[in-house]
């Protein structure tokens, strides 16, 4: 099992923190593979394979998690899934809010175009601590195909606790 992670991991987005309109963020991030099945704009080198995780990006301490939203816009390998949760960058869980692997899905279908709201209901939203990465993990057969999903991880900038 590798363990893998995007060579540029910041978020996409605009934060709006203490502005009297809101502080309701979007945070883009996207996971394409070559042909080959490799993460593109990765430290991969081989296709992503069952049980490898991607580190897509980073999710800010004192970001509220509210909601996700998949866009599979071109299909990867025939019965992919994955999960997608947050594991904290420092590598130490907390036991206020514990790391989730699954904390969105449990097992989003990628092998099929289609947009899928986070369907894991057995979560509340939850305000991280700290810095966590949004992680990938992926289940089925090894990637042979030029896969694209995109995640819009909604939530509420509330800043450090």
């Amino acid at each position: 099992m590798a363990d893998y992670k995007k060579t540029s991991i910041d978020a996409k987005s605009l934060m709006y923190g203490g502005a009297p309109y809101g502080n309701k963020t979007v945070l883009e991030f996207t996971m394409q593979t070559t042909s080959a099945g490799i993460v593109s704009n990765s430290d991969a080198t081989a296709a992503l394979g069952s049980g490898d995780t991607v580190k897509l990006g980073i999710l800010p301490g004192g970001f509220e998690l509210m909601d996700c939203l998949g866009i599979v816009s071109n299909a990867f390998t025939a019965s992919s899934t994955c999960a997608l949760g947050f594991a904290y960058v420092d590598g130490e869980d907390d036991s206020t809010v514990p790391q989730d692997a699954d904390y969105f899905y449990a097992a989003l279908a990628l092998d099929a175009a289609g947009r899928t709201r986070a369907n894991n209901t057995a979560v509340r939203p939850l305000r991280l601590p700290k810095d966590a990465y949004l992680v990938l993990t992926h289940s089925a057969h090894t990637q042979a195909e030029v896969g694209i999903v995109d995640f819009l991880v909604e939530g509420i900038a509330k800043g450090a606790l």
